[in-house]
């Protein structure tokens, strides 16, 4: 597109049809031909996705793909898109995410199919061919009253750190399927369980600022953990 205005004067003058256009005129009707140009031009181009705008499906529902099982215990993915981990051993086992996660929110839903507790582990890393967390945090997801899921564990040796106030100890269902939101924002931790807000945290002593993601089977080999609709919300900045 001619945008000098020398280029722009000579399609007024084919618009108005003569040379003796009044030159305010035309200098309003060049303006006028520019800047629907530019909105022509602008149009064509795909809108800028700004990041966190989108929820992405971090469990396919067919596969492991973009997880990494840690330990010896089972995860599998069941024909109606559900991911089964179960206890083989006496061990802790895991499946992380083969990405970092910083700053986050997650959606999914969980069911306690037997005893044995879960938990969802953010800013994760684990000494190398162990099952030893040596950093990190995890939101508790048992559904045994009294046993603070929603609640947030640190790894780092504090133990708990905030646990849902007494009246919410029992929104959690078991063997149904409960809804669970977290969101992990620098060093502010929230959560909301069956659509009941549990926990909104602050920590003044926040341990690593960014890690994997994991869902966790509890040593004992009582886990039997069933997860579906897991959705992640990204929102580093890196």
């Amino acid at each position: 597109m001619n945008h000098s205005p020398s280029g722009l004067f000579s399609r007024v003058h084919s618009i108005t049809g003569h040379k003796r256009f009044p030159l305010s005129h035309a200098l309003g009707l060049a303006t006028a031909i520019l800047l629907a140009g530019t909105v022509s031009v602008l149009a064509q181009q795909p809108e800028a996705k700004n990041p966190g705008n989108d929820w992405i499906q971090l469990f396919n529902e067919k596969d492991l793909s973009g997880w990494v099982p840690i330990g010896a215990e089972s995860w599998t993915v069941e024909g109606d898109g559900v991911l089964h981990g179960k206890g083989l051993t006496k061990d802790y086992g895991y499946l992380e995410t083969e990405k970092n996660y910083k700053d986050f929110q997650l959606s999914l839903y969980f069911k306690c199919v037997g005893d044995g507790n879960s938990g969802v582990f953010f800013h994760t890393g684990f000494k190398p061919g162990t099952v030893d967390a040596n950093q990190g945090m995890q939101f508790e997801v048992d559904c045994t009253m009294m046993h603070h899921t929603a609640g947030v564990y640190a790894e780092d040796g504090r133990g708990w750190v905030v646990w849902p106030s007494p009246e919410n100890e029992g929104v959690v269902r078991r063997g149904e399927w409960n809804d669970y939101f977290v969101e992990v924002i620098g060093n502010r931790y929230r959560s909301r369980l069956n659509g009941v807000p549990m926990v909104d945290f602050t920590d003044p002593k926040p341990g690593a600022p960014d890690g994997r993601i994991a869902l966790q089977l509890h040593a004992g080999g009582e886990g039997n953990m069933q997860f579906k609709d897991i959705w992640i919300r990204d929102l580093s900045k890196r």
